[in-house]
């Protein structure tokens, strides 16, 4: 059995998987990680494990994991991987964001693929048809647009993405909304346009928390995952256990 542990800012998504089938998902905040992979090591024998954060690793999670689990990957730039990276400061890069490709990789293999993740960041990452991943960008996020706007200027109200969205606001509320959500909806259509002029069978996931949200608002088609990551990091570490 894997155990899957990707950590987030506030929030963790734990995925239990048997081979390449997931088997149980939960999400916890972050200060009840540890106790809940104790219930969950509890219940079942783990032979591998990932930890992937977005920030340092835990070394009280590494230490709970490394205990009681034979295999243990904590990747970084130095992991291997089942794409080749070309990435001029793979050091620097996320590992939200190779887990994005590597998943995204394995589900559709031989294909272009842009992978755009709306969380707290957008990111825009792409690898082509020949599992090589060439880079992104990197853009505020959906809250983040609408607390930059709130906090950064004197008088523009704290907006929330839900309610009225008409192309042209008639209201402060609706001019802020439809600014961020309209203009984040434009920015990921133009990032798919542009590069669907270059690679034509262009193969678009969708991922993170704000999938949902977007997805149907999207012009182009895309295909929303929400664990596309957590299927990226049993990627890993099922290529890592091979070696």
């Amino acid at each position: 059995m894997n155990l899957i542990i990707d950590q987030g800012n506030t929030v963790a998504k734990i995925s239990l998987y048997a081979g390449d089938k997931e088997v149980l998902f939960r999400k916890t905040e972050n200060p009840a990680l540890s106790a809940s992979i104790d219930e969950l090591m509890s219940e079942h024998r783990f032979e591998k494990a990932i930890y992937s954060s977005v920030a340092a690793d835990d070394d009280r999670i590494v230490d709970l994991l490394k205990k009681n689990i034979p295999l243990v990957i904590q990747p970084d730039d130095k992991t291997p991987l089942p794409v080749k990276v070309a990435y001029k400061t793979p050091e620097t890069l996320g590992k939200d964001r190779l887990a994005g490709v590597v998943g995204a990789c394995y589900l559709h293999p031989g294909k272009d693929i842009l992978v755009v993740d709306a969380g707290t960041a957008v990111t825009f990452d792409f690898i082509d048809a020949q599992g090589v991943y060439h880079g992104g960008n990197i853009a505020p996020g959906l809250q983040m647009r609408f607390k930059a706007l709130h906090e950064f200027t004197s008088k523009l109200p704290q907006v929330t993405p839900e309610g009225e969205l008409p192309m042209i606001g008639y209201s402060t509320e609706t001019a802020v909304r439809s600014g961020v959500v309209n203009g984040l909806i434009y920015e990921i259509d133009g990032y798919i346009r542009d590069l669907r002029k270059k690679y034509p069978d262009l193969f678009v996931f969708l991922t993170g928390g704000d999938t949902f949200f977007l997805a149907a608002k999207l012009k182009n088609s895309i295909f929303a995952d929400t664990k596309l990551l957590i299927k990226g990091l049993n990627r890993i570490l099922n290529y890592n256990a091979d070696l």
